[in-house]
């Protein structure tokens, strides 16, 4: 056995009291997705723990000083599942009294971030684990490539309907000779990729608000936002790329530095409002001000948003603070300008099928809006904490709707704002 790594104790002070009758677990969570898999250990009272990287074969232990194993500790052996990217079984024990030891089964190497949260709103403290892969994926790359196969299928399919064609003109008269390509045919074949970044709020750690019954945020803006990606992806030269797929957490910083990875010429954001009253209805659309909020909802609403980081969870000491404050500071008066006129179309098609919070897209400081170079809104679809909106939310014909009255709102905004050439060939 080989031992490949060894990181220091990552702790929380605990007082004597804490110390003498150890800490309870009050839950375990499992967040996979490609990106990287999130191990949760939520627990009364604040852990102390050593992780190590072991090979042959590839798996990680942790020792947790001050637990003795429990039932709901034995839960997080049913929790991973098959499909899982990186972990392929878990294993725990009493390795001594009062040190539980859990082993994680490794379906590939990873670059593993251990860190602890302090009780925030529904939370207690929470140990997180979360494993990245030591290669990260290009998500430009993927997106190029899954045009390229689009595009393949599609070729594919018109050459079967050209030589279906074929076999039924050799029984008919001669045609005439087909017309020479106009510019404008020309134009349109060598166009260049556009891409639009879709940003369903929220997510793993965070649900977001929750509707009077239960609904969650996360989960309704997902599944706008997968049916979106749809619907974008058919559209002739146009690509979409998710900033979570699945349900797992996103840093607000993360989520505005894929789309600049992918050199996005939109950035969408999507969530589902909450208010203290429920009354509240309607839908929002949203985009940066350097001003302050254009009202006291757009204030309340932005201060929500950027809570989401604390809620969900990250890993501050794994970050540069100075990058990430300089990212989140960047914005530019021409990316406003241009948010505003994205904002307009989009707002316009939503009032088709949706009432109104507002009859204007509104501002205020939203982190997530903050790309300088994209032009960004954040859609607010209804109010979840509405019922009767609520209800909507849940009705697969509603989102349908929205679906629509977004895709037709980007395709109304670069109709009239043509994409620029890029620098670097797609």
């Amino acid at each position: 056995m080989k031992r490949r790594e060894s990181l220091g104790a990552l702790a929380l002070v605990l007082t004597a009291p804490q110390l003498a009758r150890g800490a309870g677990i009050v839950a375990v969570r499992v967040w996979p997705a490609a990106e990287y898999t999130r191990v949760t250990l939520e627990s009364d009272a604040a852990l102390v723990a050593r992780h190590s990287l072991l090979d042959s074969p590839p798996r990680m232990t942790i020792d947790i000083d001050g637990l003795e194993l429990s039932p709901a500790l034995r839960e997080l052996i049913g929790k991973v599942h098959t499909d899982d990217p990186f972990i392929g079984g878990v294993r725990v024990g009493q390795f001594q009294p009062r040190v539980v030891r859990v082993v994680l089964d490794l379906k590939q190497n990873v670059a593993p971030q251990l860190f602890a949260l302090q009780p925030v709103a529904a939370y207690q403290h929470r140990l997180v684990f979360d494993l990245y892969p030591t290669v990260a994926a290009d998500p430009l790359l993927a997106l190029i490539r899954d045009k390229e196969a689009a595009e393949r299928n599609a070729s594919r399919e018109q050459a079967r309907d050209s030589l279906d064609d074929l076999v039924g003109k050799l029984d008919a008269k001669p045609a005439a000779a087909p017309a020479a390509p106009t510019p404008s045919t020309l134009k349109s074949k060598v166009e260049r990729l556009i891409i639009v970044a879709i940003d369903p709020g929220h997510g793993g750690e965070d649900p977001g608000a929750v509707g009077p019954s239960g609904l969650r945020e996360k989960d309704v803006v997902l599944a706008v936002a997968l049916k979106l990606r749809e619907r974008l992806n058919a559209v002739p030269g146009m690509r979409a790329m998710l900033t979570r797929d699945a349900d797992y957490f996103v840093p607000l910083a993360d989520r505005v530095r894929k789309a600049r990875r992918v050199q996005a010429d939109l950035f969408v954001s999507i969530h589902a409002d909450a208010w203290i009253k429920p009354e509240a209805r309607g839908a929002s659309v949203f985009a940066l001000s350097e001003r302050g909020a254009t009202s006291a909802l757009a204030r309340f609403m932005a201060d929500k948003e950027n809570a989401a980081d604390i809620v969900g969870g990250v890993n501050v000491k794994a970050k540069d603070a100075s990058v990430l404050r300089a990212l989140l500071d960047m914005s530019t008066t021409a990316q406003i300008k241009d948010s505003l006129r994205l904002g307009s179309e989009v707002l316009g098609r939503l009032g088709r099928v949706a009432d109104l919070h507002k009859p204007r897209v509104e501002q205020a400081s939203f982190a997530v809006l903050k790309a300088p170079d994209i032009p960004s809104i954040l859609v607010e679809t209804a109010f979840i904490s509405n019922p009767h909106e609520e209800a909507k939310l849940r009705d697969p014909a509603y989102r349908e709707e929205v679906v629509s009255a977004l895709t037709d709102g980007v395709r109304r905004y670069f109709a009239k704002n043509p994409p620029l050439a890029r620098i670097r060939a797609l």
